[in-house]
């Protein structure tokens, strides 16, 4: 059986990832700063709950992050470790101008410091394992448009999803002789909690910009996220994957 770890899986899009992720069966393990009545729920799930694991972790914190897979990769046993999904992230809007800096700090330490931390301990025990087959792991990290194009009042948040976007081509090069890929999933807006707080005419605005008509939502980025953790995507690192409707072309 193949171990995911999926950063941020209490609530939204890393919710939907790892109940999907499970449905497929692979093993799961996900962190985030509190327990939810999710994660409580999948704990008990007669299904799910063997082959899930939770433990609190700041990802921005570099010792809460490698004691997390530290006991992540523990709790799988022989089944070490094949993908690390970096979803845990944060939004914040504001013109930069009286933007505080402390928000700006945040929204760093936790998208972009937090995506490289948790790939620096997730690699360390995938370069470890010996690969299979012209194949040694996955990491795949989330990102967004707005890292690519910006977007009014989102400067902090759009410069760290374009670190990751840079951090994952980088670390594809790094780690590609060991069979290990590095790809990152680019979402335009999907209909989640971070969406909800576009008001209704900010939406409609959009949706009437994307030439498909509508929003994403949490299954089409975990579409992609599947994608890229088969055996299908072994020839595939380096990439920024869009899923937007259309609207950044």
């Amino acid at each position: 059986m193949r171990h995911v770890i999926v950063t941020g899986g209490s609530r939204g899009l890393g919710a939907v990832m790892i109940e999907g992720l499970l449905a497929d069966g692979y093993r799961v393990s996900t962190c985030s700063r509190k327990k939810t009545d999710n994660i409580a729920r999948l704990e008990a799930h007669p299904e799910y709950g063997p082959y899930f694991f939770w433990q609190a972790c700041e990802v921005g914190e570099a010792d809460q992050v490698d004691a997390f897979v530290e006991a992540a990769v523990a709790w799988a046993g022989d089944d070490g470790l094949w993908g690390l999904v970096n979803n845990a992230g944060v939004a914040q809007a504001g013109i930069l101008a009286s933007f505080p800096n402390v928000e700006s700090e945040r929204i760093i330490k936790i998208n972009l410091l937090g995506t490289i931390q948790m790939a620096r301990a997730a690699s360390k025990v995938m370069l470890a394992q010996k690969p299979s087959e012209n194949q040694g792991g996955r990491i795949i990290n989330i990102s967004s448009i707005i890292g690519t194009r910006g977007y009014n009042g989102l400067s902090a948040y759009s410069a760290s999803k374009a670190g990751v976007d840079g951090f994952s081509r980088a670390l594809a090069r790094e780690l590609g002789r060991r069979q290990i890929t590095v790809n990152s999933v680019a979402p335009g807006y999907v209909a989640t909690e971070m969406s909800s707080t576009l008001s209704p005419s900010q939406l409609k605005q959009i949706v009437g910009r994307t030439p498909l008509g509508r929003l994403a939502d949490e299954d089409d980025i975990l579409n992609a996220v599947r994608f890229f953790l088969s055996d299908g995507a072994r020839m595939i690192t380096g990439q920024t994957l869009i899923i937007d409707g259309g609207i950044s072309t």
